[in-house]
């Protein structure tokens, strides 16, 4: 499927067959393609928590206002980001980069977040938005539909999955094979009101 289409044809479906299973290579493509996605300082802060066993599913439908997407899809997705993975051993990042560049970069990076709590999980959030993004364009390239959530309760999800402590939620993603499109799209903004030109 051509780059525009998938855009194009990307859907928030919530109706999804419930016997489909992806395969292993399926899901790890997926999160092959996930981990292309940007970071600042290439810190790379995101983590998926790929759910798949019907019991710790069933316990986040609960906690997701019963919404069927999250048991019926082929899998679950929990976007969740480190927010101090900018202090964990921070060269690994460009391990493999110019001495030069490593030099002037890592130590960068401390500077820039330290102290930063709300920068640290402004970051976070900024990360995990262009990974799902990413998530859910290879997902419909290939054949696959998806469903970003916000609909949940973040603090009873954080204790099903065993969020660490400095870790936290972005938002979900349930993917599958899709058994009723998703609705008409409600209205799209005109350009002219999105779009300004050099300034207000």
């Amino acid at each position: 499927m051509e780059l525009f289409e998938a855009i194009e044809q990307r859907r928030s479906v919530k109706h999804y067959d419930p016997s489909h299973a992806m395969t292993e290579a399926e899901i790890q493509t997926l999160l092959e393609t996930a981990i292309l996605s940007p970071t600042s300082f290439n810190i790379q802060n995101w983590r998926f928590v790929v759910v798949r066993d019907p019991e710790i599913r069933q316990q986040i439908r609960a906690a997701a206002w019963d919404q069927a997407q999250v048991t019926e899809a082929s899998i679950l997705i929990i976007l969740c980001a480190d927010l101090k993975s900018w202090q964990k051993n921070p060269e690994r990042y460009w391990q493999n980069a110019p001495e030069t560049t490593r030099n002037m970069l890592v130590p960068m990076i401390g500077s820039f977040y330290d102290g930063k709590e709300q920068l640290q999980r402004d970051e976070a959030m900024r990360s995990c938005g262009m990974a799902g993004q990413t998530i859910m364009l290879t997902a419909k390239a290939m054949g696959y539909d998806s469903c970003p959530m916000i609909g949940f309760d973040p603090e009873k999800v954080a204790e099903i999955i065993k969020l660490p402590e400095d870790h936290a939620i972005a938002f979900m993603i349930a993917v599958g094979k899709a058994v009723k499109p998703a609705s008409p799209r409600g209205g799209q903004l005109d350009l002219s009101e999105v779009v300004i030109r050099d300034s207000w």
